[in-house]
């Protein structure tokens, strides 16, 4: 089973985690199920920036990117080469490191 390590993130994740995800889920499914809020404002349907991370170790895992989901990460705040939206990071068979930005460009933050 792979596991996803969530690095420190001094509001969300403080200590950092270490989580075993199922092959297919997403990297944001996984963060909300273990208690780590990262923000979603279009509920999960590639409408927004607010679950960027950028997956540190194990990208090269991940499918290719959809067109839409470059285009939105064309608007993240601090997008780098590596940056998906967990939302639609499906996970496969090989470990991830994760790191959550420290912002978003949501205005207003949404408890789900």
């Amino acid at each position: 089973m792979p596991k996803i390590i969530f690095l420190p993130h001094p509001e969300l994740c403080p200590e950092g985690a270490a989580i075993e995800a199922k092959t297919g889920e997403t990297v944001l499914d996984v963060a909300l199920k273990n208690g780590i809020g990262i923000e979603h404002a279009c509920e999960k349907s590639c409408a927004c920036t607010t679950c960027h991370v950028v997956i540190r170790e194990g990208f090269e895992s991940l499918d290719e990117s959809s067109e839409c989901e470059d285009d939105m990460l064309d608007k993240a705040w601090g997008l780098e080469p590596d940056s998906r939206l967990g939302c639609q990071a499906h996970i496969k068979d090989e470990d991830l490191v994760v790191e959550i930005p420290k912002y978003t460009i949501n205005m207003v933050s949404e408890n789900h």
